[in-house]
């Protein structure tokens, strides 16, 4: 349901018209990084006016963190992202810090609580960080106006924007509109054609923080015990996250496997120790002269479906005593280092965030302007800036968003 304040946007726009109407600041995109955008850029005095191609904005806000918002995480440093320059964050982030956002939050009374590796949600709903940008836009009179689409953008001393509702020239021009990922929820490649038109570099793009699958013949006993969720560490090269793996249908998910995924290539292989915290090696040998079954005996540290399916796949299911210590040894190296070569990934329609987009050698590191365009602005997503799971995408949203604000 729209609160009020979405829903007067929307009734009160009036039919498109041919006249041209003058703003300071026109922002393309009513996502995380141009909401917040637009309250800082309105909140200096600047008339600004946002255009949101979905009926209503803030959609990918709302089902984030299971509805929730992971809105940032305490602890953010340019590690956490990945982009082929990874210094170019360091500038957005430290002007505009997660402790930033957690008074901004705060002063909304809005509760909220850490959950786990310093990620913070909403005790209530993910609406309430959406309200609270929409209150902040009233406030400072920033107009959003949703269900528009842009059909041309020119730029002569300043850009003339041709859309559905109507036609604006301004001085500055942000593009907030987001990566591929997702497309039911609107998503379009809009801002890498914006920047294509004005020539500008963009790198090659990817779905990022996205599920894994394998062949069908490969992965038939684990498509079987989808649902399993096994605590592993991941890791691909010197690359590695301790979280939960989630099996599926189709390959693996859950929060680790999101997280490697962002730094997979393809036809690379990775691994997982099953057992991040025993040496099954000397678990087995100690019980080497057992008459458990080997499945029986997994099934004490593991679920009991993944035990049987991991047997099935790759050991005999027999007792323990019956095996070699040579067969001990490769039954332990596979649990700790289990490697995988997926097949592919499920898609942008899977994936919570798109990997690459605007070269940041064309953006200054300190406003999100173009070098190449002045005026030209491009924040969020849309960006060749990545972050881990737990927030940091979002935080980079808060960031970008307000050192282009200050400055459009």
């Amino acid at each position: 349901m729209l609160n009020l304040y979405e829903r007067n946007l929307i009734d009160n726009l009036e039919k498109p018209d041919n006249s041209v109407t003058e703003r300071d600041v026109i922002i393309i995109g009513a996502g995380a990084a141009g909401l917040m955008c637009a309250a800082e850029a309105a909140g200096r005095g600047r008339k600004v006016t946002v255009l949101e191609l979905s009926e209503k904005p803030g959609k990918k806000i709302l089902i984030s963190g299971g509805g929730r918002c992971n809105f940032t995480n305490r602890i953010v440093a340019p590690g956490n992202f990945i982009s082929e320059n990874p210094h170019f964050c360091r500038s957005a982030l430290s002007g505009y810090t997660p402790d930033d956002f957690i008074e901004f939050v705060r002063s909304y009374k809005i509760n909220f609580h850490e959950k786990k590796l310093g990620q913070l949600f909403c005790d209530g709903s993910s609406r309430e960080i959406l309200n609270m940008l929409l209150d902040e836009c009233r406030k400072y009179g920033a107009e959003i106006i949703t269900d528009c689409r842009i059909s041309e953008i020119t730029k002569n001393d300043s850009f003339l924007i041709k859309s559905s509702y109507r036609n604006y020239r301004c001085r500055s021009l942000v593009i907030a509109s987001g990566g591929l990922s997702i497309p039911k929820m609107g998503a379009t490649d809009f801002g890498y054609r914006t920047a294509e038109k004005f020539e500008i570099k963009i790198v090659n793009t990817k779905p990022a923080l996205v599920p894994l699958v394998f062949e069908n013949g490969y992965w038939k006993e684990f498509s079987e015990i989808s649902g399993v969720s096994v605590d592993s560490e991941v890791s691909a090269g010197r690359i590695k996250f301790r979280e939960n793996i989630l099996f599926t249908h189709r390959g693996l998910s859950g929060p680790a496997v999101l997280q490697i995924s962002s730094f997979i290539k393809e036809d690379h292989i990775f691994r997982i120790n099953l057992l991040p915290e025993e040496n099954l090696f000397n678990i087995l040998t100690d019980r080497s002269k057992g008459k458990l079954l080997i499945n029986n005996l997994l099934s004490e540290y593991f679920p009991k479906r993944f035990s049987d399916a991991f047997v099935k796949k790759y050991f005999s299911s027999k007792p323990v005593n019956q095996f070699s210590h040579k067969d001990l040894r490769i039954i332990s190296d596979k649990i700790h280092r289990w490697e995988l070569n997926p097949s592919g990934t499920e898609g942008y329609g899977k994936a919570e965030v798109t990997s690459g987009g605007i070269d940041t050698n064309e953006l200054s590191s300190k406003t999100m302007e173009s070098k190449k365009v002045k005026g030209l602005y491009f924040i969020g997503e849309v960006v060749d800036v990545t972050g881990w799971l737990g927030g940091y995408n979002f935080q980079w949203a808060w960031s970008s968003g307000v050192a282009a604000g200050k400055h459009c």
